[in-house]
């Protein structure tokens, strides 16, 4: 597949994130919902990418364990095969099988090609049913989903195919008869899986994007919920509305409907739970408020509660057993709810929403959803100091050098955790001496930041200690990362190829799949250790010159852009003015102790007779040519350096 990869000329590009061993709460908003019965455990899926499952008996700790395989928003979960089985739909393009009584990905399913958004399950027949951005709905058997394994992973999938689209939501009846799919173009699709999977319909009336749906036991009638504020009862034999809704002042989101399609519960970006009698229309209830846009509701214990979610962390389960109707006439002036406080409530973390890489080009300092800020360390993919709430701006004022090091990784905060991103284009452009990236005295060893972390990274894939070539160059390693820390290799497209912990490599399994999928930009530094060059920066040296008679003399030259001002002034001092010694070169075979001190006497005379000058503005000798050229020079062409003759 590598090779394939290869040949294909698809780049690869490798991401790694920053997180606790353990997320035990959601650090982001919760998409779905699940809640299994017979156990009483609730399933989340988090924009965070992870799935989690808890404990409701437990109210003081109820985390029991994280589903990890996704590596972007988990959109869409279902339960099947009487609660054992989970199937999950994410925007990382993937449908994942689950075992859900033990919590591990049992397989993956790649058959869409974009963000897969909805999912939907008919419990009678063990089907399930996904659609997304592609427009495509693929109907999979949940049966033939368990049965694969490694060596029998091969699956046949129906398609319904018409929409014009992209789908964000998805049902279906027990039995599987009717499939229903909501979209952008604002109609609802309703195909008969058994009529060679034809589009029977189109339901028009909404005027806006279509975000939920829910269908009753026999497939006659459906509820949709839209973006355009309004929720709609359908008669599928008649083929059109026959009740519009109109509790929401904002765009519905979520809707759950009881076991005898009497009551609709409805939800969405106005924050409030109301409950609608579907026998009469115009009596509602508001059951809650929440503080943020609600996704999700979870419908359980027999109708009684309902488990809510929303754009923040948290989950909150509202009681729904004693219903009070208003007539909609009275909604405005009567907006008393029926719960002010939640039965049970599971905390959610805070998820980062801002950040700034700061000009070292080693640390990043971020503020989360609870105004705190902290600093990453990039090379050791950990957090290094919590400053709390503080400004995040007066921080970054504080913390910024006149330094400039090339920009050679980008940060992604979807998941609202610090996502790092390599690209084969400029992982391995910020070459540093060890001495100003404070990982040791000697100024004259230079470290390549890209190369730092990627060796780091894959230091446990047993390949990548194989070579033992000792004429191969390695650049010494200063740093480990966390062993948990995720390693994503995906396409530029966003779709994941492999995904895996840094700890995972050592394994025999994860070691082939590296092998096959790790691009040859990655393999050639880990395995062959061919370390990247020095990046080279032209520039222009003339003399300093008064006297439009005598015009100042010019070179064009070319070093590492890590070189500092001060080397410039030592050839300068002995190239240029010619104050070398020739002495101290030919007792250098008589005694070794001396070159060193000649050089330093030399390289001391030198910052005693020459200064050199960018825009007029004096340079510091520590000064390396890069941040001359962002920092002094600031225009475009070769930067130019002008030397001058001064005797202290």
């Amino acid at each position: 597949m590598a090779s394939q990869c290869q040949g294909n000329r698809r780049k690869i590009q490798v991401s790694y994130v920053i997180r606790n061993e353990v997320e035990h709460q959601h650090r982001s908003g919760v998409n779905s919902l699940q809640y299994d019965e017979t156990s009483k455990r609730l399933y989340s899926s988090g924009r965070d990418s992870i799935i989690r499952i808890w404990d409701t008996y437990n109210t003081t700790a109820p985390y029991l364990q994280s589903m990890e395989h996704h590596t972007d928003w988990v959109n869409d979960i279902v339960l099947c095969c009487k609660g054992t089985t989970l199937i999950s739909a994410s925007s990382d393009t993937t449908v994942k099988v689950w075992n859900a009584n033990k919590g591990f990905c049992m397989s993956t399913l790649r058959t869409h090609k974009d963000y897969v958004k909805a999912l939907a399950y008919a419990g009678d027949v063990e089907q399930v049913a996904s659609a997304g951005f592609d427009t495509s709905i693929f109907l999979w058997d949940v049966v033939t989903l368990v049965a694969l394994t490694t060596s029998n992973n091969t699956v046949t999938t129906s398609t319904l195919s018409g929409g014009k689209d992209s789908i964000y939501s998805l049902a279906m009846n027990p039995s599987g008869t009717a499939v229903i799919s909501g979209s952008a173009e604002n109609v609802l699709r309703v195909w008969d899986p058994r009529a060679c999977h034809k589009n029977m319909m189109k339901l028009k009336g909404h005027t806006d994007n279509i975000k939920s749906i829910v269908v009753n036991r026999d497939g006659t009638q459906c509820i949709s919920g839209s973006s355009d504020g309004t929720i709609r009862l359908w008669c599928l034999g008649q083929q059109q509305c026959i009740q519009t809704i109109r509790t929401h002042t904002e765009g519905v989101w979520s809707l759950a409907v009881n076991e005898s399609f009497s009551t609709v519960y409805s939800a969405g970006r106005d924050k409030n739970v109301w409950a609608t009698d579907l026998s009469n229309t115009g009596y509602s209830a508001l059951v809650c408020q929440e503080v943020a846009p609600i996704l999700k509701l979870c419908l359980i214990d027999d109708d009684s509660s309902l488990w809510v979610s929303t754009t923040d962390s948290a989950l909150n389960k509202w009681s729904v057993s004693h219903l009070r109707y208003h007539y909609d006439a009275e909604l405005q002036t009567h907006l008393q709810t029926m719960n002010t406080e939640p039965q049970q409530h599971i905390k959610g973390a805070a998820s980062i929403r801002q950040c700034h890489i700061l000009n070292d080009k080693r640390h990043v300092i971020t503020k989360d959803s609870k105004s705190n800020v902290d600093i990453y360390d990039v090379l050791s993919a950990r957090l290094v100091e919590s400053l709390g709430p503080v400004s995040l701006e007066e921080e970054i004022k504080k913390r910024t050098q006149t330094v400039f090091v090339p920009n050679w990784f980008t940060v992604d905060l979807k998941i609202g955790l610090l996502t790092i991103h390599l690209d084969e284009s400029d992982c391995f452009a910020a070459w540093r001496s060890a001495k100003e990236a404070n990982l040791e005295e000697n100024i004259d060893i230079k470290v390549n930041y890209g190369v730092l972390i990627v060796q780091a990274l894959l230091d446990y894939w047993p390949k990548t200690h194989q070579q033992q070539d000792e004429e191969k160059c390695e650049q010494k390693r200063y740093f480990d990362v966390p062993p948990h820390t995720p390693i994503i290799f995906s396409e530029l497209s966003g779709k994941t190829v492999l995904r895996l912990l840094a700890k995972d490599a050592v394994g025999h399994t994860e070691g082939m799949l590296l092998a096959e999928y790790a691009p040859a930009w990655i393999t050639d530094l880990v395995v062959n250790r061919k370390l990247p060059a020095f990046n080279k920066l032209p520039f222009m040296l003339q003399s300093y010159s008064t006297s439009l008679k005598s015009p100042a003399k010019r070179e064009r030259l070319a070093a590492s852009d890590m070189l500092q001002v001060r080397k410039v002034i030592e050839h300068v001092y002995e190239k240029v003015l010619g104050q070398g010694s020739d002495d101290g070169s030919q007792s250098a075979h008589n005694d070794s102790s001396k070159p060193d001190a000649d050089h330093e006497d030399l390289a001391a005379a030198a910052l005693d007779h020459v200064e050199i000058y960018c825009n007029d503005q004096l340079l510091d000798p520590s000064m390396d040519l890069r941040t001359a050229k962002n920092f002094v020079w600031k225009q475009g062409g070769d930067l130019t350096l002008v030397y001058k003759q001064i005797n202290r």
